[in-house]
């Protein structure tokens, strides 16, 4: 069985050159990008995105996914304007050589007046990413139409194609029972974000350090996938435009680099307990 880490290392530093060095210096080769000097990945143009792809390649850094804000708006929104900017994205997933781009299914109070619409709008989204060849992945997320186990089974029943991003902590955050959240959805999960929390506190911890059960995730997998750390353990640049809520932490670092470092040591001690060694950048068993 082998793994392969990502990271959003935006967490890590604000420009890519930073955030090149914090991922090689961990020995990740996957970014999933989100911001990039300041930039949401939404604002960034077509010119700078085959620059920024340049530096990767340069780097041996892929880019695995793109961490987009589609989705990530209200319900009863602008979504034209919305459905240019994800027509945006999709053109700057092709520069940068990867066909993922994570998603979210809206912000909304009312869940059984609104399904409908988070489903149409979700439909509209997935016929223009396959027209641009690309996919879409949904991560569970708080106060979206996808924030609960049973949505989330909702939508990839109702739109199979609608790939699947499992966050542990969001579920938590959401009151959701973490072990019932992987023992539904771990077998329908494309890949993962790994993000941890103390439960009772909801402050945010290192994995493996709170209720995430995360090296249950770890142990059910059966195929090689994808393990991206979302670790949130400082504010960084741009977290205020992806999250509506206060960040909530236990542990303090000195600065983002430190805490993105110690994020990633916790992970992989969470795979070393589950049997994994690292083997030429692979996560092996």
């Amino acid at each position: 069985m082998r793994l392969r880490l990502c990271a959003f290392a935006d967490e890590a530093a604000v420009e890519l050159a930073d955030q090149i060095q914090a991922l090689q210096e961990n020995n990740i080769n996957l970014i999933e990008l989100r911001n990039v000097g300041g930039k949401n990945i939404k604002d960034i143009s077509e010119e700078e995105a085959k620059q920024y792809s340049e530096m990767l390649k340069e780097n041996g850094i892929e880019v695995w996914a793109i961490g987009s804000p589609i989705g990530k708006i209200d319900i009863e929104g602008d979504f034209e304007k919305h459905l240019q900017d994800a027509k945006h994205i999709f053109k700057l997933a092709k520069i940068f050589g990867t066909d993922r781009i994570r998603i979210f299914s809206f912000f909304l109070k009312d869940y059984d007046k609104h399904e409908n619409l988070a489903l149409e709008r979700l439909k509209i989204l997935l016929a223009e990413a396959e027209q641009h060849g690309v996919r879409l992945f949904h991560e569970n997320e708080k106060d979206i139409f996808g924030d609960a186990v049973e949505r989330v089974l909702k939508l990839k029943n109702a739109l199979p194609e609608l790939g699947i991003v499992f966050d542990p902590a969001n579920f938590i955050q959401c009151k959701e029972d973490i072990k019932d959240a992987i023992s539904k959805l771990h077998g329908l999960t494309d890949y993962f974000h790994i993000k941890d929390i103390d439960k009772k506190t909801g402050e945010i911890v290192p994995a493996g350090y709170g209720d995430g059960e995360i090296e249950s995730l770890v142990k059910g997998v059966e195929r090689e996938t994808v393990f991206t750390l979302e670790p949130h353990l400082t504010v960084f640049a741009g977290y205020a435009n992806i999250d509506r809520s206060r960040l909530r932490t236990k542990f303090a670092f000195p600065g983002n680099k430190e805490a993105f470092d110690f994020a990633v040591l916790s992970f992989k001690q969470v795979l070393i307990k589950a049997g994994y060694q690292e083997k030429e950048g692979y996560w092996e068993k």
